[in-house]
């Protein structure tokens, strides 16, 4: 999957040489030059982090981290800006930024920072793979996309297994739909709710005994979905 960026620097040069050191690190990089731009941006697309400055035409810094903060209440935001005062600082962290720094800046640390800020947007990443999986009569092996229940055996899709694998790895919790489309579908298209809701009903014909009224994939009205279990 590829790992992106949103870049919000009004300075044409500073964004300019941000930006190719981001790309020299493997990164896709969106830039914007306005606040207005990053937020039409940001609406559009899907990105691992996202660094604003603060002192931006037409919406400032802060305005924008408040409307990604509405958007997505996960992604890492990084504000790098030539406000340097502590005041500022604080400012920046209560309006929901992960990380701050100021201009100029050592660019070692900036990228450190960002391959931070990235590793904590993926947290699946993190974990150990899971490899197989059973639940109730149900058995899924994710290396060779094989399920099997008490009555069937077959095979699963590629996004069938990335959605079931998602929602067993984070067992009893709710996965948003944000969260759903960053680590299923990545940043190529938008499914629509009624895609993923089709995914989950077929997860209850494949795998519940009653699929109107599932004991394990339950719809969180609203937000997204979860997997019940108590293992």
């Amino acid at each position: 999957m590829d790992l992106r960026i949103l870049l919000v620097e009004d300075e044409p040069s500073l964004q300019t040489a941000i930006k190719m050191n981001l790309e020299l690190e493997g990164y896709e990089v969106v830039a914007a030059g306005d606040g207005l731009e990053a937020v039409k941006k940001f609406a559009e697309q899907r990105f691992n982090i996202a660094i604003l400055d603060i002192m931006l035409p037409e919406m400032d810094g802060l305005a924008v981290c408040e409307h990604i903060r509405l958007e997505n209440p996960d992604i890492p935001i990084l504000f790098l800006t030539a406000k340097d005062d502590t005041s500022d600082k604080i400012e920046g962290l209560k309006k929901g930024a992960d990380d701050y720094m100021t201009k100029p800046f050592d660019l070692e640390e900036f990228l450190l920072r960002v391959r931070v800020l990235v590793k904590r947007s993926m947290p699946l990443d993190e974990k150990k793979e899971l490899e197989t999986f059973q639940f109730g009569g149900n058995h899924v092996n994710f290396l060779t996309f094989e399920a099997k229940t008490e009555q069937d055996q077959f095979n699963l899709t590629k996004k069938e297994a990335k959605l079931l694998k998602l929602l067993i790895d984070r067992r009893n919790e709710v996965v948003s739909r944000e969260q759903i489309l960053q680590f299923v579908w990545g940043y190529d298209v938008y499914p629509t709710t009624r895609t993923i809701d089709n995914f989950i009903l077929n997860f209850r014909k494949y795998f519940e005994q009653d699929p109107k009224n599932p004991t394990f994939f339950q719809s969180v009205r609203g937000v997204g979905y979860k997997f019940l279990h108590a293992g």
